[in-house]
């Protein structure tokens, strides 16, 4: 087995009995007296005797009534500070991110003592999922064949159907880190079959849901999760839950309450960093950077907020500090969206030889995932459509379609790919349908007006262009430059607005009633009937009220644009 570095070797030992009575003579955890010695000291004096005794009585008051206040009923030692597997564990428990050297020290504890007892199911258990959360927290592929191994160890000792969950819990955490969604269902579905009260089950279910695009069965989870499991956890997947369904001001104020509540490092910083993210999507890189600051200084560790931070950094055209964090972001966690965004960054400030050495290296990096199970299709398609092949690219999404992953972020890039493939008209459908699951991505926003440009959709094209730019103005060093181009490219539209937008002139005004003429009933009294236009009925003329059309010059957007309004 694998011992990780840096162990404490008291975190490693297992659990020792409590001690016995003080003040049993034969008490093997019971400690000498401090400065006894084999010769007994001289009897005190008569006066000393004395003083002995009023400090002693002062003294066993104040102790009494301390006792009294602080410890509970039958417990006469203080309570022992927890050590870092109890930590972790507490963590795990209360469905937190424990620190990484707290969950370094329970993978040590486990590991030696699975050793020693090959048949500890739970113990197996635990260690697989201490697996996987280390090789998600530290990008490192290699430990999730480590957690499978020691997941299998477990249910070979104890079946899940025989009341080991946990293993099938970990089973289905180590499905979605390797985005395997589909399995990460099944085995999640299993679980919740069995123990429908089982709140550990409901990260797994709801990661899953997510992957597969499925919103209504994600927000039931997410509901359940929060019935289940109150406080920071079920408050940061809520939050969650509304930044991807783009209701800015609740995942704001969700994810507020969620940082005002964490306590522990581990699980504040997580808690700021999503903060730090939401800032960001909202088009706000000092508000970003100062969250991620804060997240920073929480837990140095946390890597995702160097990134974070480097992404904020370019917006704020400080260009050298981004360049530092994103390059101790991906020495610290190498994730391949972040290598490829680095690659971008130096792509954009014309370094080609730096960026050509960013995508070799996410070439490696995906290697890598392939061969431990990882797929990444989704970033090596974002890849090929950019930097390499868009067909290849296509390719790898239509098998992400077939497997049932239709996230948003699954059809924002098979949209994209098309339309860098040349098949534009289709790859709007996909395109469209991202931006229609509500999520305020500017660069989903983008994808869509560039397609909907080259299908000469100019109205469209126009409104989502603007809206990428008002979501995000930096939301790529590569594409927010692009965007503001294009819009500059259709100019704006014209005055008038199209001939069938007008609104339509109003009824005529009643004739005034002659005093011969008999009073109509109001029973039979008819509204005018209005009929709805006819494709083929022409335009209705503007009102001369209405400011003229201005001339666009022939073949420019503008133009085609006022002739497409004008056909039926």
């Amino acid at each position: 087995m694998d011992v990780m570095p840096q162990q404490d070797p008291e975190s490693r030992r297992p659990p020792e009995p409590s001690p016995q009575d003080p003040q049993d003579p034969h008490d093997p955890y019971a400690m000498p007296a401090e400065g006894a010695t084999a010769v007994p000291p001289p009897p005190p004096t008569l006066r000393t005797t004395l003083r002995r005794a009023a400090f002693g009585a002062v003294a066993a008051g104040v102790l009494l009534a301390g006792a009294l206040v602080a410890v509970p009923d039958g417990d006469r030692d203080a309570p022992k500070e927890p050590g870092p597997v109890e930590r972790a564990e507490a963590a795990a428990t209360a469905g937190s991110p424990a620190s990484l050297s707290d969950l370094t020290a329970l993978i040590g504890d486990r590991q030696k003592w699975v050793e020693s007892h090959p048949d500890d199911a739970p113990s197996w258990a635990t260690l697989g999922s201490a697996y996987v959360e280390w090789g998600r927290r530290s990008a490192d592929a290699a430990y999730y064949g480590r957690a499978e191994e020691a997941l299998k160890r477990s249910l070979d000792a104890r079946p899940g159907e025989r009341g080991n969950g946990e293993a099938w819990v970990g089973m289905a955490a180590l499905a979605n880190a390797r985005y395997d969604f589909l399995a990460a269902k099944r085995w999640g579905e299993t679980v919740r079959k069995q123990d429908p009260k089982a709140w550990s089950v409901y990260p797994a279910l709801i990661d899953a849901y997510t992957g597969l695009g499925d919103v209504k069965a994600a927000t039931a989870a997410t509901e359940k999760f929060g019935e289940l499991r109150k406080g920071v956890p079920a408050l940061a997947r809520t939050a969650d839950l509304y930044r991807g369904q783009g209701w800015r001001e609740d995942a704001l104020a969700t994810a507020r309450e969620a940082a005002d509540r964490a306590t522990e490092p581990a699980e504040k910083a997580e808690a700021l960093h999503r903060l730090g993210e939401l800032a960001w999507e909202r088009g706000e890189p000092e508000e970003a950077v100062a969250q991620f600051d804060a997240a920073l200084r929480t837990d140095s560790g946390h890597h995702a907020s160097l990134a974070g931070r480097a992404r904020a950094l370019v917006a704020l055209e400080r260009t050298d500090e981004a360049l530092a964090a994103y390059q101790s972001a991906v020495t610290g966690l190498p994730r391949p969206e972040y290598v490829l965004e680095l690659g971008e960054l130096y792509e954009s400030l014309e370094l080609d030889g730096d960026a050509r050495s960013q995508y070799e290296e996410l070439g490696g990096l995906l290697e890598q995932a392939k061969a431990a199970g990882v797929d990444e299709s989704v970033i090596r398609a974002r890849y090929e459509s950019d930097h390499g092949d868009p067909a290849v690219a296509v390719e790898l999404l239509r098998g992400q379609w077939k497997k049932q992953h239709r996230s948003a972020a699954v059809a924002d890039a098979l949209g994209w790919a098309l339309h860098r493939a040349g098949k534009s008209e289709e790859g709007l459908e996909y395109a469209q349908q991202a931006v229609d699951t509500g999520v305020r991505n500017a660069s989903y926003a983008y994808h869509l007006g560039v397609i909907e440009q080259q299908l000469a959709q100019y109205g469209p094209a126009r409104r989502h262009l603007e809206e990428a730019l008002r979501t995000n103005p930096a939301f790529s060093p590569l594409d927010a430059p692009k965007a503001r181009e294009a819009l500059e490219t259709l100019g704006e539209p014209s005055p008038g607005g199209p001939g069938d937008t007008q609104p339509p002139p109003p009824p005529p005004a009643p004739e005034p009633k002659r005093e011969s003429e008999p009073e109509q009933r109001p029973e039979r009294k008819q509204e005018p009937k209005r009929e709805s236009p006819r494709p083929e009925a022409p335009a209705p003329a503007p009102s001369k009220t209405a400011p003229a059309p201005s001339k666009a010059a022939p073949g420019s957007p503008a133009a085609v644009e006022a002739d497409a309004s004008k056909s039926p």
